[in-house]
């Protein structure tokens, strides 16, 4: 797949995963595409570890975005573990 269908995916996986993980996190869609992307990979990684199969086939593809959701939503965790729901505010 290419870069930008990756980005794409990522968006989408990203605000998925913040869908089911409802709540405030520091960072904006930026840092939402990146866990998103990350994301994808690290389920089509577990999923070729765990499991044997190759789950990042293409853009259409179901298991493409179940391990990209699933990899979204483990990053965004991992993620409010390490911030601890910081929020940055600025001072005037």
């Amino acid at each position: 797949m290419s870069i930008l269908a990756w980005i794409l995916i990522g968006l989408i996986a990203g605000a998925i995963a913040k869908a089911l993980m409802p709540g405030k996190d520091p960072g904006g869609i930026i840092v939402t595409m990146l866990i998103g992307i990350a994301g994808g990979l690290l389920g089509g990684w577990l999923g070729k570890v765990l499991f044997g199969v190759d789950s990042i086939d293409g853009f259409f593809d179901l298991s493409t975005w179940v391990a990209a959701v699933a990899g979204s939503v483990i990053l965004l965790a991992l993620y409010r573990l390490v911030t601890g729901g910081r929020h940055h505010h600025r001072h005037v």
